[in-house]
């Protein structure tokens, strides 16, 4: 597999090498020693998640309370997702900036987020099938939520995602300078310790 860094620090692309014969396809889909050789520190896992989401249906942007917040592992297992990954982390140097990338059943990508990073994506197909793996359990008093359409974060949706569909809680989040002005976001200072942590343990 390779593994490229995206534009936002401490985010990744993963692309598996598929191996076809007349049976079908073979691929691996997550390594735990190649992406320890990326991170530092070996990836915990401590749950697993799939989500099935119609055509246009948002999900996101959410972030988890540093420490421990919740570093994901994100592959499309059936359809097409547009995957973003925004740096929420204040005083970071992209701070407020975005990276995208498509998660398909053909190419079979998928996506690493640390700890501290927002995460959302965009369904462009029907019967999207996403599946992540995370480093902590779902804690609803630590998870947080910003709006995707906010003009600040300026996330750029397709057109082939068509109609776009969010939950209440999604499009009631506050923007990113209002969760900046409540004391919400994590910091780059927080998740740059985080980081570090993980590193020693390993």
């Amino acid at each position: 597999m390779q593994i490229r860094e995206l534009s936002i620090p401490d985010s990744y692309e993963i692309t598996p090498k598929q191996f076809s014969d007349g049976r079908g396809e073979f691929l691996e889909w997550f390594r735990s020693d190649r992406l320890e050789e990326t991170l530092g520190h070996r990836l915990e896992i401590a749950q697993a998640n799939t989500s099935v989401s119609r055509r246009g249906s948002v999900r996101g942007i959410h972030f988890a309370d540093v420490p421990p917040s919740q570093a994901k592992y994100v592959t499309a297992v059936r359809g097409a997702v547009l995957d973003y990954i925004i740096d929420i982390r204040v005083g970071s140097p992209t701070f407020g900036l975005w990276d995208s990338v498509l998660l398909d059943d053909t190419d079979r990508r998928a996506v690493y987020i640390a700890e501290g990073l927002g995460h959302c994506f965009v369904a462009l197909t029907d019967d999207a099938t996403v599946s992540y793996l995370v480093t902590a359990p779902f804690n609803p008093s630590r998870e947080h939520g910003l709006n995707p359409f906010d003009a600040d974060i300026g996330l750029v949706f397709p057109p082939e995602a068509g109609e776009l569909l969010l939950s209440p809680k999604d499009s009631d989040a506050p923007s990113l300078a209002e969760a900046s002005a409540s004391g919400l976001l994590p910091t780059w200072a927080a998740a740059r310790a985080h980081y570090a942590e993980l590193n020693e343990r390993k």
